[in-house]
């Protein structure tokens, strides 16, 4: 069974990145001096990864690479995989090998697999709050340094979208991009003069006189209406009349999305999937 969501991918390259990394922070220069001084070398172990609290799993591939990394030999029985909807008690993987390699590669695995869930159950409860209409919940940049293909892969398990993954996905041209460049005619003229013709230009506006002006320049692909009320969000819906992609951003939380969804918006962004959200309870338990 792939442990990785049916629906969505990340390079293993970034896994075996990103676990490396954590792994050689927590060992340090000695090593799990802890393990290495009360187990003896040769004890085996068998462990189960299981749901303390209810929500949507991501991150099990992390889990496995972790155990992996330390002891190649470790055996490892997944029970579901990501994007999966669980619940308390539910059962994620069972290991088995070196007692000593289960202990030091614990915590590791599951930091990443408790803060991947928490990204993915806080998506999942965006997307059933929006549901009924066309709009879809994405994330942002505002990610973890060194962890954001991995959390945008955890959105997507969720069940969201993803914006750029970089600085250099797309054109995203904000308030201060338009007041260095001198104004939005300016900035859109240079923007699409620049780039190549598969890459994208997004403008931020925070006002529907900048949206307008904006639809006279004509050049934009998406605009970000930035902070704007219902009224104001209902007026440039209308204003634009299908003739860009239109995404909502600006302090949106899962009590304010449905509203702003149904203002007929496309995209609904919230930087709190992955800045805010809370460490979904999943922890070991030793079947010895």
């Amino acid at each position: 069974m792939s442990l990785y969501c049916s629906d969505a991918f990340v390079s293993p390259l970034q896994v075996e990145a990103a676990v490396t990394r954590a792994l050689e922070e927590d060992l340090g220069r000695a090593g799990d001096i802890t393990s290495t001084a009360t187990i003896p070398e040769d004890t085996s172990g068998r462990a189960v990864v299981v749901a303390r609290k209810p929500g949507v799993v991501s991150g099990l591939p992390l889990v496995e690479a972790a155990f992996r990394r330390l002891e190649p030999a470790t055996e490892i029985t997944p029970h579901g995989r990501d994007g999966m909807a669980i619940g308390a008690g539910t059962k994620l993987m069972t290991i088995a090998g070196n007692a000593r390699a289960l202990l030091s590669a614990e915590r590791t695995a599951l930091n990443f697999v408790g803060h991947m869930s928490g990204i993915a159950t806080a998506t999942s409860a965006f997307v059933k709050r929006i549901a009924h209409t066309k709009a879809r919940i994405i994330c942002t940049r505002k990610t973890t340094p060194g962890l954001r293909a991995l959390e945008k892969y955890a959105v997507r398990c969720g069940g969201g979208f993803n914006h750029r993954f970089g600085l250099d996905d797309a054109v995203l041209i904000k308030d201060n991009h338009i007041a260095v460049a001198g104004g939005i005619r300016a900035v859109l003229t240079r923007a699409k003069a620049a780039i190549g013709h598969l890459v994208k230009i997004e403008i931020e506006v925070d006002s529907l006189d900048q949206l307008e002006e904006v639809l006279a320049v004509g050049l934009a692909d998406v605009v970000l209406i930035d902070n704007f009320d219902l009224d104001a969000m209902r007026k440039a819906v209308t204003l634009v009349a299908g003739r860009l992609v239109i995404e909502a951003s600006g302090g949106i939380t899962l009590d304010s999305a449905a509203a702003i969804a149904e203002t007929g918006v496309d995209y609904l962004s919230s930087g709190s999937l992955t800045h805010s959200v809370q460490n979904l309870d999943i922890g070991l338990d030793i079947e010895m």
